[in-house]
């Protein structure tokens, strides 16, 4: 038991020393949006691609994929500082 708590009382003195030690990382901004578009471009390409059309909606995908981009694209740039 007793070496359990002194192996525990290392590892969080070790993670607190790295962590004071660590310069200041910049947290990026709007990571999820960031992320969405790639995630829109990549879903764009799979309908583009596809051999079938969705039973027709492929065509207001499409549309509503570049709308979407735009819009965060947009977002994105409202938001500099």
């Amino acid at each position: 038991m007793v070496k359990k708590l002194l192996a525990f009382g290392l590892m969080v003195g070790f993670v607190l020393s790295m962590m004071a030690a660590a310069p200041a990382i910049a947290k990026e901004r709007h990571p999820h949006i960031k992320k969405a578009i790639v995630e829109l471009k990549a879903a764009k390409v799979e309908l583009q691609t596809a051999a079938h059309d969705f039973g027709g909606h492929r065509v207001d995908a499409l549309a509503a994929i570049d709308a979407a981009i735009n819009q965060l694209n947009l977002c994105l740039q409202y938001d500099k500082k």
